[in-house]
């Protein structure tokens, strides 16, 4: 399975220069952090790589420079950052190959960690370049990988340096992969999985993996009203994917012949305009008027899903129940979140806005896992292979 992959705490990285790929892609504002949860996340494997007497040399992309040197792209604000909850001093390298990283990286102590400024500084990495992969494996003698959020990237951080060092990932990656794969090739039953979002097209794939796994599949946000008029239902103004109504009635019937109970939300609240507070009226979701479109899920929805996900022994969420960002319509997408931690089983979360939701109602302590990678999730949710986990060695293997 993808999701058995050898860990670092398997791994012998005492006394060794070790290179660790994390998700530093933290949001900026005029040159300061905004919310440092990623780089927080990263301090258990950064932790244990340092206790054990090692060198570390980390790395990771800011933003989307587009292979140019930007300084508002610079990591320096995440080094500082990290030498404040270190406790240690984490100074950042001038780029992240070339001479003098080298020399910085070949001069750590046991026990010190240097900080290589932001890979996507340079046009190969994105382009899984061998010869920049290599340089930056020169750097090291082992590789952990711990950016979940980025190994559905075939990048040369995410994928190509494994090619020239022993490779193993971090604690967030390995939890991961097992919170995942648990929910998907092991579920405890009822597998429940919730849907959201507004393209139909962005989760076809997801969707048609899961009717052969879930028991239950819920579905609401934007995406709904492509299923509810391939069902003959009136959808006003709601997002449509006519190219995709063919597809969608192959899942309805797939689901109808799998035994997978489908429910799309029942009713909505619908708007002439999405603005915020806009004046809504409650409608079935499948008889919206002309001039109007949704916003978000009604009340009638918000009980038929909150039972499903309340008695699940699995429930798997990613995407919201509408235009979660405009003030007056989260309600929706904060009730799944109300239900998943009411929920006695597995509750996995994933995706931003649905993670958002989670930790803006401080229910994030309530939950089983909460998924660091919105579009790597996913990708795993849709059984594809993750270029960035399919290059690690299997736990047999080690």
């Amino acid at each position: 399975m993808q999701y058995a992959k050898r860990s670092v705490r398997e791994t012998d990285v005492a006394g060794k220069r070790v290179l660790l790929r994390c998700d530093f892609n933290v949001p900026m504002k005029e040159g300061r952090i905004q919310d440092d949860t990623r780089i927080r996340a990263a301090l258990p494997t950064i932790r244990y790589i340092l206790d054990q007497g090692a060198a570390l040399i980390l790395c990771s992309h800011l933003g989307r420079p587009k292979g140019q040197v930007k300084p508002e792209f610079s990591l320096a604000p995440v080094a500082a950052r990290l030498s404040e909850l270190l406790g240690q001093p984490v100074p950042l390298a001038p780029d992240c190959v070339g001479p003098e990283v080298s020399a910085l990286a070949l001069g750590l102590k046991p026990g010190e960690a240097l900080l290589l400024e932001n890979l996507r500084f340079h046009p190969e990495e994105e382009k899984n370049d061998p010869a920049f992969a290599r340089a930056l494996a020169d750097l090291a003698q082992i590789y952990v990988s711990d950016a979940f959020g980025t190994v559905h990237r075939a990048h040369a951080s995410t994928a190509g340096v494994a090619a020239y060092l022993p490779s193993c990932c971090g604690f967030l990656i390995d939890a991961e992969l097992k919170a995942l794969g648990e929910a998907i090739e092991n579920p405890r039953r009822p597998l429940v999985a919730v849907l959201g979002g507004g393209k139909v097209a962005d989760k076809l794939g997801v969707i048609d993996h899961l009717l052969d796994k879930a028991d239950t599949l819920l579905i609401g946000g934007g995406m709904a009203y492509t299923f509810h008029k391939a069902l003959g239902g009136e959808i006003g103004r709601c997002m449509l994917d006519e190219e995709k109504l063919p597809y969608v009635k192959a899942m309805i019937e797939k689901a109808k012949a799998k035994g997978v109970k489908l429910l799309l939300n029942a009713d909505t609240m619908a708007v002439k305009e999405i603005s915020p507070n806009a004046e809504y009226v409650i409608c079935p979701a499948d008889r919206v008027p002309a001039d109007r479109e949704s916003a978000d899920i009604g009340p009638r929805t918000r009980e038929l899903f909150a039972a499903e996900i309340e008695k699940a022994g699995t429930v798997v969420w990613n995407g919201p129940m509408g235009v979660f960002e405009t003030e007056g319509f989260a309600g929706g997408t904060e009730a799944i979140a109300l239900a998943m931690a009411r929920c006695p089983g597995v509750t996995i979360v994933g995706g931003g806005d649905s993670v958002a939701a989670v930790q803006r109602l401080g229910l994030a302590e309530k939950m089983t896992h909460i998924s660091t990678g919105g579009g790597a999730s996913l990708e795993f949710l849709e059984g594809k292979e993750l270029p960035g986990i399919a290059c690690l060695p299997d736990k047999e293997e080690a």
